[in-house]
């Protein structure tokens, strides 16, 4: 099994919208109800590698996951945080390919000089067979801790889910913080 991680790139945005899509029509893992096009899913990734790293995890040359950063907050008091966000092919999971991937997107984060990181979880107050409480397990055992909870604030499959924020402090909290890099300035 050849297994690499290297940086997405907007032609692969077909790929990626095909392991996204079954996660919009399946599942209340994201609260999108409709498939964006390949057009707005390339736009999805221009957007984001301007600023934050954005990755693909392949095995055996076929895109398996991906994984990439944003915006935590529009403020500049928020720069040294950003929002994680990762999907994994329904029959890749499970099998660590997750856990690189993410852990390659926080060195990248981390050389960028972001110390936490968010990632907002759809959650099941009763698991269903559109939401489980997965993504939080997964979370918590890579160091993620649950800092909030939205209560029935997304609506989908005519049932309403809770949201939760987690947590992942990744560097040190100083005075006269050195500021953050874009992915492009860094080597």
């Amino acid at each position: 099994m050849n297994v690499t991680i290297r940086n997405a790139v907007p032609d692969d945005a077909e790929a990626i919208l095909g392991i996204y899509a079954y996660y919009v029509e399946n599942t209340a893992i994201t609260f999108e109800y409709d498939v964006p096009s390949v057009p707005e899913f390339r736009h999805r990734i221009e957007t984001t590698l301007k600023k934050y790293p954005y990755l693909v995890i392949e095995q055996d040359g076929a895109i398996q996951g991906y994984a990439y950063a944003g915006t935590f907050k529009g403020r500049a008091a928020y720069d040294w945080s950003c929002e994680v966000t990762i999907y994994m092919d329904r029959n890749a999971q499970k099998c660590g390919m997750g856990r690189k991937l993410y852990e390659a997107l926080e060195e990248r984060l981390k050389d960028m000089g972001i110390l936490n990181l968010y990632a907002c979880i759809a959650y099941p107050g009763e698991e269903d067979e559109y939401l489980t409480r997965n993504s939080a397990d997964f979370h918590g055992h890579i160091g993620y801790s649950a800092v909030g909870i939205f209560h029935s604030c997304g609506y989908k499959f005519n049932r309403w889910y809770d949201m939760i924020w987690m947590e992942k402090i990744i560097g040190y909290h100083g005075e006269n913080q050195s500021p953050v890099f874009r992915t492009d300035t860094i080597s």
